[in-house]
């Protein structure tokens, strides 16, 4: 008894700073312990190590890797995208200096540390209240938070480990600097937006709406008929820190705007300050990278049409992105606060707050994006799970909030011993709030992007392959392809619009002549683009690459330029090797694949009719199998039945197998020379797949399903169960 008084004294004895510093450590610690849930589910699985140590799980990740692989190598090819120039490979490299740890477990470890931070601001709010208590309940949940944890694990090494890190604190910044109407605050919020900016590109659109909201309190005071001279200084502030000019000029105008706030000038001069700053921000590009994410977001069109010349239509990206697609409520509810219940009890939290702190009224951009996921039913299309971790710090601190007022109320009311009974409650409120997250951390079990037989396959490929080569390949696979192998690809996680996307669809779905025809114009046109761009001559081409090839050779419709890719055509000449990387994971998307190639280039309506399935043997019930997805076989009659009384019958049954990682065919039979689909099975993998004709002559299904290449246009290189590539001959 007398030690525990000792304790609460000691505790009670510390100031609020020092208090701050001991929430803020002990979340942190949480925050990230919580993530090592993964290292310990999967400590066992050498299929996710590669020399040792674990993989990343994120494509996107291995874009920001090999940018801090080229910036401590100290070169890198012209042309290769490599973001030597960008934040998150800028920060790496300099870690991994300094740092006694691999570049590997750097980058694995990286987010679950960068991103357990969001714990400082989330506290640091709090405290402007003085709820410090609210705050340390906010971070542990926020911090933990389903969409926050996705984007923050362990090996999700991404720009996403600090996107909300910065917004956070800059809305901390602005709280204080409408409270406190000090200078000091407004370099605050300057160099918090320029910075965010530098980390992450796209944060234009959530510092535009900051600007909104404080222009919307300034416009309250002035009806009010009160002062807005500190408000005018922080709107020109925002507006001269978010323009588009370089960092160095964005931080000297922040920092001449600290020292005219110092002056006490007359108001109209705070307006033409102001007045002057907005047109800056208009001249340097204003609001147009705004509306361009808006109408890519949130206004998605399923095709989107490329020039003035030909004004081909494409397949849109945004269609097939899972994040960028509508959601339900409850996945939207559960991915920022945990459960459906926790996300009601957040809003109403919020607002609660709000109502007796109205300064926490400026979280409403981060709310407002948050809860953009979901849109507007019937008015705006939802923008998809990348939004709803934005809302997650806020919705924390309404959770929070309601968690420490409901503890008060019945404690004082109930209870006699109210401190205990107090954090009692709250102790219990909170788990419960933490429980439906931390459920969801055990059972999210992401595998790594590759597994180490795959790069075993890369860095093999590596030694044969030269840094100017390209390699042919869907765009998921770009970034590792480019880390592992250090050549070029086509397209990639930040370059797979439609028109590009085009190109490398086309050629893993056409016949093994089409496809090689077209792999090395893309290749070559992409090369001509690039020193065309360099050399800022008078020549251009056209908008896309394949409007482009369709007018030099003498097409007008596109599509009977692409008919002509089916015989030998004079070719441009050959100014590096081109290779196929043709993996077995393809198949869960390759039907996704072939829709950005399957389509009339000038309507926009699908081509063919491009049937693949892929399943397995799950049952068979005297000779009928279970392929999945209520689709059977029925060995005796040779017919594919979809259910419903929708039968087709067989025209090929062909039986693969892999031996000394060769596939061979085992056998193949002509059931029925009518019929337009066709079985495989794949013996060595247990699959089962159902193809019309057109898919059959793909390039992907002829070289790896069934390694059947034309020797005089494709050469092995290396073909293994899991990956196969193969190098162009022409």
């Amino acid at each position: 008894m007398i030690e525990s008084n000792k304790k609460q004294i000691k505790m009670a004895s510390l100031s609020e700073n020092q208090k701050t510093l001991l929430l803020i450590v002990v979340a942190f610690i949480f925050s990230f312990a919580v993530r090592m849930i993964w290292v310990v589910q999967f400590s066992d699985q050498e299929s996710f190590k590669y020399n040792n140590e674990f993989m990343i799980n994120t494509n996107d990740g291995y874009f920001w890797a090999e940018g801090a692989r080229d910036i401590l190598a100290g070169s890198h090819e012209p042309n290769d995208l490599s973001p030597v120039d960008y934040a998150a490979s800028q920060l790496t490299a300099f870690l991994s200096q300094i740092l006694p740890i691999s570049f590997e477990t750097l980058i694995f470890y990286m987010p679950a540390f960068l991103g357990s931070l969001i714990v400082i601001p989330i506290i640091l709010i709090a405290r402007s209240f003085h709820t410090l208590e609210i705050g340390f309940i906010a971070s542990l949940i926020g911090s933990i938070a389903v969409s926050y944890y996705n984007r923050t694990m362990v090996g999700y090494y991404d720009t996403d480990m600090l996107t909300i890190v910065f917004p956070a604190f800059l809305l901390w910044s602005l709280i204080w600097a409408v409270r406190m109407k000090e200078p000091k605050y407004l370099l605050f919020v300057g160099f918090e937006i320029i910075t965010y900016r530098w980390w992450y590109e796209q944060s234009y659109a959530l510092d535009l709406a900051f600007f909104a909201v404080v222009a919307l309190y300034t416009l309250y005071q002035f009806v009010k008929k009160e002062e807005i001279r500190y408000e005018l200084k922080l709107l020109a502030t925002i507006l001269l820190a978010m323009v588009y000019l370089s960092m160095e000029m964005r931080f000297a105008l922040v920092i001449g705007i600290y020292f005219v706030a110092r002056m006490e000038l007359p108001l109209k001069y705070l307006y033409a300050l102001l007045g002057g700053a907005f047109m800056t921000f208009l001249i340097t590009g204003g609001i147009n990278p705004v509306m361009a994410l808006v109408k890519g977001y949130i206004f998605r069109e399923t095709t989107s049409t490329i020039g003035e010349g030909l004004r081909l239509q494409f397949f849109n990206v945004a269609q097939t992105v899972r994040e960028a697609g509508e959601i339900p409520f409850e996945t939207f509810a559960e991915r920022i606060s945990g459960h459906i219940v926790s996300f009601v009890v957040a809003v109403a939290g919020y607002v609660w707050f709000a109502w007796n702190h109205r300064a926490m009224w400026l979280a409403l951009p981060m709310v407002g994006l948050g809860f953009m996921a979901y849109g507007i039913p019937g008015v705006i299309d939802g923008g998809g799970l990348r939004f709803t971790v934005y809302a997650v710090p806020a919705m924390a601190l309404g959770l929070g909030y309601v968690i420490v007022e409901v503890a008060k109320m019945i404690s004082d009311t109930q209870l006699k011993r109210q401190e205990l009974g107090f954090y009692l409650i709250v102790t219990l409120l909170t788990a419960l709030a933490l429980y439906p997250n931390i459920v969801h951390i055990q059972e999210y079990k992401v595998p790594t992007v590759f597994d180490r037989q795959e790069v075993e396959t890369l860095e093999k490929f590596h030694k044969i392959a030269t840094r100017e080569d390209y390699v042919v390949t869907w765009w998921d696979y770009g970034y590792p392809i480019r880390y592992y192998s250090d050549v070029k690809v086509l397209v990639d996680g930040g370059k797979h619009t439609g028109d590009v996307n085009f190109a490398p669809s086309f050629v893993l779905t056409s016949p093994q002549q089409t496809a090689a025809n077209m792999a090395r114009l893309e290749v070559e046109y992409t090369e001509k683009r690039f020193k065309l761009a360099e050399s800022n001559g008078s020549q251009k081409m056209a908008s896309s690459n394949t409007e482009q090839m369709t007018l030099d050779y003498g097409f007008k419709d596109a599509n009977h330029f692409l008919s002509s890719l089916e015989t030998p055509i004079a070719l441009p000449v050959k100014t590096r090797d081109i290779y196929l990387y043709l993996p077995y994971r393809m198949m869960d998307i390759f039907p996704t694949v072939a829709l950005f190639s399957n389509l009339d280039l000038h309507t926009g309506k699908e081509k063919k009719n491009m049937f693949f399935f892929k399943g397995g043997i799950y049952g068979n019930n005297n000779g009928v199998l279970d392929l999945g997805r209520g689709i059977t076989f029925d060995a005796h009659t040779n017919e594919i039945s979809f259910g419903q009384g929708q039968t087709s019958p067989i025209k090929y049954f062909i039986m693969t197998k892999v031996e000394n990682g060769k596939t061979i065919i085992a056998e193949k039979q002509l059931l029925n020379r009518n019929a337009t689909l066709s079985l495989i099975f794949m013996e060595s993998y247990g699959a089962m797949l159902v193809v019309n004709d057109d898919m059959l002559k793909s390039s992907y299904i002829q070289l790896f399903v069934l390694e059947s290449y034309d020797p005089k246009l494709y050469e092995p290189v290396i073909l293994d169960s899991m990956t196969k590539i193969y190098k162009l001959k022409i």
